[in-house]
């Protein structure tokens, strides 16, 4: 069940990259007084509407930004290859581009990654992470595997993975009660490009974030479906574990993609961590 909010205005914009790529991103218009920032990155394949319905609760405590990664949404589509340090240093650009020298960055799946490597890259800009249905490493075989699913996807297209990837993000009751958000999450996906899909695919096989996670000293929330095959509770458990005081929390029944599945435990847990980190001022 999802709490009935208000949505609040967003302004939509592009900043910048070094590199000279634009990337999309909306931004609340309200700025609170406490000062709180939040970033919110987005998983593979899809864009910032996946925060749809975290962004309105989080946005009376706190000034909240989702960005589009490149080759992703109304960004740019550059050609490959891609790394999780480009979408880090993408992060970092847009920040520049609005003036917050730091804030929380939560990301899911992918975008768990891209938070990871930015708190790697850029320690004194991160308030605190949350870390959603993501992992810091894929495994032994994943750029193999990873650059399979891209290959699958050029060959027969991303409706014919559509299907699939359904089942694999969202849990069964989920899917039977809420068809349309279902419908929009899928619609973003098929109309992906397939380079910047299969760039992005290999992206994330090569991605091994675990060498910085010890150095992570500030606030870390790990949070993950119970049914998440995609990043399984396992691999939560080994952020968790490699993180200095991070803490963990399974959402029951829950699959891959809670912001959109559960977006009221999702929109409070930032939110309660957003406080501790600006807790300080």
């Amino acid at each position: 069940m999802t709490t009935s909010v208000s949505v609040p205005a967003l302004e939509q914009g592009f900043a910048r990259t070094r590199d000279g790529v634009r990337i999309a991103y909306r931004r609340t218009a309200a700025r609170p007084e406490n000062g709180s920032r939040i970033v919110l990155v987005h998983s593979l394949a899809l864009d910032a509407s996946v925060w749809d319905e975290v962004i309105p609760q989080l946005a009376p405590a706190a000034e909240v930004l989702a960005l589009d990664c490149r080759g992703h949404g109304r960004s740019d589509k550059p050609a490959g290859p891609y790394t999780v340090q480009m979408f880090a240093d993408d992060l970092a650009d847009v920040l520049d581009h609005v003036g917050w020298r730091d804030a929380v960055v939560a990301g899911c799946s992918m975008g768990g990654c891209v938070a990871q490597a930015f708190a790697a890259h850029y320690p004194a800009r991160v308030r605190g992470l949350v870390l959603i249905d993501t992992t810091a490493w894929y495994g032994a075989d994943a750029p193999v595997e990873w650059r399979k699913r891209a290959a699958t996807a050029k060959a027969d297209g991303l409706t014919g993975m559509a299907a699939f990837q359904t089942t694999r993000w969202f849990g069964d009751r989920f899917r039977s009660e809420r068809p349309e958000r279902v419908k929009a999450a899928m619609e973003v996906f098929t109309a992906n490009d397939l380079d910047c899909y299969a760039a992005t695919c290999a992206m994330l096989g090569d991605a091994d974030l675990r060498p910085w996670l010890a150095d992570f000293h500030f606030p870390v929330s790990v949070i993950v479906g119970e049914e998440d095959y995609a990043t399984p509770v396992a691999a939560a458990r080994s952020l968790q574990a490699a993180i200095p005081g991070a803490t963990l929390q399974v959402l029951p029944s829950a699959r891959h993609l809670t912001p959109i599945e559960c977006p009221d435990v999702i929109a409070q847990a930032i939110g309660s961590l957003t406080s501790v980190a600006f807790a300080s001022g």
